[in-house]
């Protein structure tokens, strides 16, 4: 039986129930309401995780962060809690862990990406206590609140893992919060700051690097390029880095710490790298304009998961979903797909408390600025963005099919 024919199969099948998922089923049902859309997510909570950098800074609220998943599903779709197992893109349909499969006449994958913390050796058993935390989980970031405002003296370390990870900035921001809650206290001169970055720059956009070295020399911070975290001795609080030197060599190189804030290695899922929609880095494969899977045209991908290019953030999220949602019913009707992405991602740059750097750009680190001013000045208006206009706008108007500000370029 061909697999759009049975009576498990959707018009559109999405993989992933995060913000990319909801966000466009949500928008897809706003534009066709009779669509039969499914919706694979095996998580009944959804997170807004932009916001937990600032609580690992004692700025938010953890408990705003989380909501059910059944109170995000947009109406009309059909949420399956379950996990994927397989595709099978010849015969259109999508293998369950628990054994069922489901067909579709188009394929949109967006499960987000996998936090390696396996990676790092000694790092699982030990998160969460020894002074080791990460404010990219959930239950970790309040911990990270928790060591700032206990550590009146020691060494501080904060680990970049080599890209490509979720919010490249988000390393930083920890290093810098907790750097102005030690500032603002009187401490910072008694704390020994260090900021192990995996790659070769402070950020990849260069226009940025000036406007963040300036904190990185105002908060007394070393910054130690090419050095990697390989390995975490809870107890006895040391974190093992390999490290680069100028002509390749790499050395292994033991740091004590009283405070170790993770950024773990992230890949795709298992289910996607080993499936035929994965490239050869494993990503799901996606033509970098039309997010149209190169060798599966009724096959669609956005958010972290995808082998573009662009910085992986939510505001990249909000505007993959208009290409996808216009290409794709585009695609049903047999039409040219009008809508084409521009890399834009966008990285709030949490300086200090009160004070944002707004980061805009698209591929090839072009800055994309939605506002007329300078991007690389800190200002006080973007920490209030990212702070209150950003979550209200993310649960209100992505979550909802609400595309405020989401101007695509055409084809």
């Amino acid at each position: 039986m061909n697999a759009a024919a049975r009576a498990d199969s959707f018009d559109i099948l999405i993989v992933g129930g995060g913000a990319a998922g909801v966000g466009v089923a949500a928008s897809l049902l706003r534009r066709q309401t009779d669509l039969k859309i499914a919706i694979v997510e095996p998580s009944d909570k959804h997170y807004y995780q932009p916001a937990w950098t600032l609580v690992g800074g004692g700025a938010y609220d953890i408990q705003k962060t989380v909501r059910p998943t059944a109170s995000v599903i947009p109406q009309g779709a059909t949420w399956i809690r379950a996990r994927v197992a397989g595709f099978a893109p010849h015969s259109d349909c999508v293998q369950l862990d628990d054994g069922r499969e489901l067909g579709y006449r188009q394929l949109i994958v967006c499960p987000g990406l996998e936090l390696r913390w396996d990676q790092v050796d000694g790092l699982e058993a030990t998160l969460g206590k020894h002074g080791v935390t990460s404010n990219y989980r959930f239950d970790l970031a309040p911990y990270t609140w928790q060591l700032v405002r206990s550590t009146p003296a020691g060494r501080a370390l904060f680990t970049q893992p080599p890209m490509p990870i979720k919010c490249a900035g988000a390393p930083q921001k920890a290093l810098y919060l907790a750097c102005d809650h030690w500032r603002r206290k009187g401490l910072l001169e008694r704390i020994d700051v260090e900021f192990n970055v995996a790659g070769p720059v402070l950020f990849g956009v260069a226009a940025f690097v000036p406007s963040l070295m300036k904190y990185i020399e105002r908060y007394d911070t070393k910054l130690a390029l090419n050095s990697n975290l390989v390995a975490v001795d809870g107890p006895n609080r040391i974190a093992s880095f390999d490290v680069k030197d100028a002509d390749g060599k790499v050395s292994r190189v033991d740091k004590p710490f009283h405070m170790l804030h993770v950024v773990p290695p992230q890949t795709a899922p298992g289910f996607i790298r080993a499936s035929a929609l994965a490239n050869a880095g494993g990503w799901c494969e996606v033509d970098p304009a039309t997010l149209q899977h190169p060798r599966y045209p009724n096959v669609f991908g956005l958010g972290d998961v995808t082998s573009t290019p662009n910085a992986k953030t939510a505001a990249a999220v909000r505007k993959q979903i208009v290409v996808v949602a216009h290409n794709i019913l585009a695609v049903r009707n047999g039409q040219r797909m009008p809508a084409r992405y521009d890399g834009y991602g966008a990285c709030p740059l949490t300086v200090e408390n009160g004070k944002v750097v707004l980061a805009e750009f698209g591929y090839d680190g072009k800055l994309l600025p939605t506002f007329p001013l300078d991007p690389t000045v800190p200002r006080r208006l973007a920490w209030q963005m990212k702070t209150v206009l950003m979550p209200w706008l993310y649960w209100n108007g992505m979550l909802k099919g609400r595309e405020w500000l989401t101007r695509t370029n055409a084809i």
